[in-house]
């Protein structure tokens, strides 16, 4: 199995914790987002997990727990959103240059394999147009030189619910003419630096410019770290043009507290809000109570190693 964490808050930023809780515990329940009566227990130990797959915009606060996660018998890799915006779009994350500081320590702790840039979304308006864009990406490409290996981005989605906010915020679609001076631009900077560059669910063709499709949830990526081949399938309940590989998540929405204005994980700041004062690092949910009419069932899950371990894996 591999573990997502999470697609749908920022738990390291905010329940690391609690995630510690869980992994020493060897199980979490996790609601149904369409049913919030029905949980799913899902296993957690080592011999199950082949890899954990972090994603977060903060991950100061977990960088203390992550030799306890590995000595626990866990392997992982983060995807670390890292943005040129402001507070006006991003309103309660550190100042960039904190954010970049917090990057460099956790690539210098784990090697830039194992830390992922996501420069994601990419949000056009009349004062981050296609040039504000070239010029941060370039910037934060030489700030990240040697700490990465690899970028994945993406163009901003209108999703129907965001659309008062996105338009407060003076974002309009982009159309593929800067798709494509964008991709260009990126790529260049990327090949300057060393980086290697791909799209997230993008059904736009940047391969002139050097650029793939990315599987955020990457088997090979796994593979290559874990020194195991893997069974890989891929992950059908994701959005099309999605390339991760089949995944569990143990997040839970309306529970981050960055305040993005692009967000879709937080359909209410409010019900966000008391989520996160009903959390409890210590119980088996990220927030609240069972329900009395809870319905818990056992999920599946296992290892999807073969056992086939790579020989100069074993001798590293």
């Amino acid at each position: 199995m591999i573990l997502s964490v999470s697609r749908r808050t920022d738990i390291p930023a905010f329940y690391s914790d609690w995630l510690l809780n869980r992994l020493k515990e060897g199980y979490v329940l996790v609601p149904n987002p369409r049913n919030p009566s029905r949980y799913s227990q899902v296993q957690l130990s080592p011999q199950t997990v082949d890899c954990i797959v972090f994603w977060t915009k903060n991950p100061r606060e977990m960088i203390l727990k992550l030799d306890t996660i590995s000595a626990m018998g866990y392997d992982f890799y983060i995807q670390f959103t890292l943005t040129p915006y402001g507070r006006e779009v991003e309103a309660f994350l550190p100042d960039k240059k904190e954010l970049i500081e917090t990057f460099q320590k956790l690539s210098a702790i784990l090697g830039p394999k194992r830390v992922i840039w996501r420069y994601d979304p990419v949000i056009l308006t009349d004062q981050m147009d296609v040039a504000y864009h070239l010029e941060c990406f370039e910037k934060m490409a030489g700030l990240l030189q040697g700490c990465t290996e690899r970028c994945v981005f993406s163009f901003l989605d209108f999703y129907a619910r965001l659309g008062t906010t996105l338009r407060e915020l003076g974002a309009f679609p982009i159309q593929e003419g800067d798709m494509f001076r964008i991709g260009e631009g990126f790529s260049q900077s990327a090949h300057k630096y060393g980086i290697q560059l791909s799209t997230c669910c993008e059904s736009v063709d940047l391969s002139q410019f050097g650029i793939t499709h990315a599987s955020c949830i990457d088997g090979d990526l796994i593979e290559e770290l874990t020194g195991c081949r893997l069974r890989k399938r891929k992950d059908t309940g994701q959005r099309p043009g999605c390339g991760c590989m089949e995944s569990v998540d143990i997040g839970s929405y309306d529970s981050c507290a960055h305040g993005c204005r692009y967000c879709y994980g937080v359909f209410s700041q409010e019900r966000a809000r008391k989520n996160r004062e009903n959390h409890d690092p210590k119980a088996p949910v990220l927030f609240g109570s069972l329900p009395e009419n809870v319905i818990i069932t056992q999920r599946p899950v296992k290892s999807l190693k073969d056992g086939q371990m790579d020989f100069l894996h074993l001798l590293s």
